[in-house]
């Protein structure tokens, strides 16, 4: 476990703030600026400890001391408790921002590591709901993810198979009760290790960051390094630059099929479904199922449903998960068994893992 170098008190930090911003912290500060919310909702910064968000951290500390940010700034260090020591880890880095200048707080989740959508996914979600219990409703919390971040997400989810949603990878905002937002989006990983040396601050290297058990290490470490020795370089700018272009047409898609989605609780039209160009009907069937309580419904439950329209034979139905069952009856598809949801009520980013269109 590497420790950390602590600067000796609040008013080293504020002479090192003081000081000419380097290229790399520049770079971090500048795009920090552009997301700044005008309305003075209070900033919360989600921070590991590692380069990207400690980077992050720096660059709010750097704006709220020379008074360009008027809302009230601070930290949240959350422990996953997946390692030894992580408590102490946790302390040390809410000790670490105390230091530069912005008020920390921590708190600790409980991951399940049996999730059947994997640890790494568990830990994302539980972070995520810890986040926005801690930051408040009217927060933005804002996270360190880059745009080498970006090229691994949209890696993944074309070795899964998956559709333009998926190939959309992070949005650079999402929520709404808090705001989440990743300022860091566009820029390298290697610009926040470089800004953190600039400012002199010593980072921690999270150990499951090197796991090759988990696939975004794998991808990290041997995929892309792969991929631009054999390409050439800007393979990560590329692929990110894919991210931004599925996104448009998913968001097109998206509000496109928006319309069609019937009221909670009502049936979905078979006759309608058929109607419909695909694209846009496997996006209505998703939703409705969403509403009517299926969490994160996969690619094969999907196919399955839409089987009572495309296949109709008489079938008694499709069983879903919570207990749900898809039937059709007199060419109307109805949930039973659900347990109603409101379109869009989901605050928290789903798993790119379960992202199908």
């Amino acid at each position: 476990m590497s420790c950390f170098i602590l600067i000796s008190g609040a008013n080293a930090w504020l002479v090192m703030a003081r000081r000419a911003l380097g290229d790399a912290g520049l770079e971090i500060v500048q795009a920090l600026r552009g997301v700044l919310p005008p309305d003075g909702r209070p900033l919360v910064v989600a921070c590991s400890g590692g380069a990207d968000s400690m980077a992050l951290a720096c660059a709010a500390a750097h704006l709220s001391q020379r008074g360009s940010i008027a809302s009230a700034v601070r930290a949240v260090v959350i422990d996953h408790g997946l390692q030894v020591g992580s408590d102490e880890v946790t302390a040390q880095v809410a000790e670490r921002l105390r230091r530069i200048g912005l008020p920390a707080e921590t708190g600790r989740v409980q991951v399940d590591r049996e999730s059947p959508d994997g640890m790494e996914a568990a830990a994302r979600q539980a972070r995520y709901t810890a986040l926005a219990e801690l930051a408040g409703p009217d927060a933005i919390v804002l996270l360190g993810h880059t745009l080498d971040d970006q090229a691994e997400t949209v890696l993944l989810g074309l070795a899964r198979g998956s559709g333009t949603r998926s190939l959309s990878g992070m949005p650079i905002a999402f929520g709404s009760g808090p705001r989440f937002v990743r300022p860091l989006l566009n820029l390298r990983r290697a610009t926040t290790a470089q800004a953190c040396r600039e400012w002199g601050i010593d980072v921690w290297s999270d150990p499951h960051n090197d796991d090759l058990r988990f696939a975004r290490v794998r991808v990290r470490l041997s995929v892309l390094p792969l991929l631009e020795a054999e390409l050439g370089p800007g393979v990560a700018e590329a692929l990110a630059r894919t991210a931004a272009l599925a996104r448009q047409d998913a968001d097109a898609l998206d509000a496109l099929a928006a319309p069609l989605l019937p009221a909670s609780g009502e049936g979905l039209s078979a006759a309608e479904l058929r109607r419909i160009p695909e694209a846009i009907a496997a996006r209505v069937l998703r939703g409705w199922l969403i509403a009517g309580g299926v969490e994160q419904p996969s690619y094969a439950h999907l196919q399955a449903v839409k089987a009572l329209v495309d296949d109709w034979h008489g079938q008694q139905g499709i069983d879903l998960p919570g207990g749900i069952r898809a039937v059709r009856e007199s060419g109307v598809l109805r949930l039973k068994g659900a347990a109603r949801h409101n379109y869009g009520a989901r605050q928290t980013e789903p798993s790119p893992e379960a992202r199908i269109y």
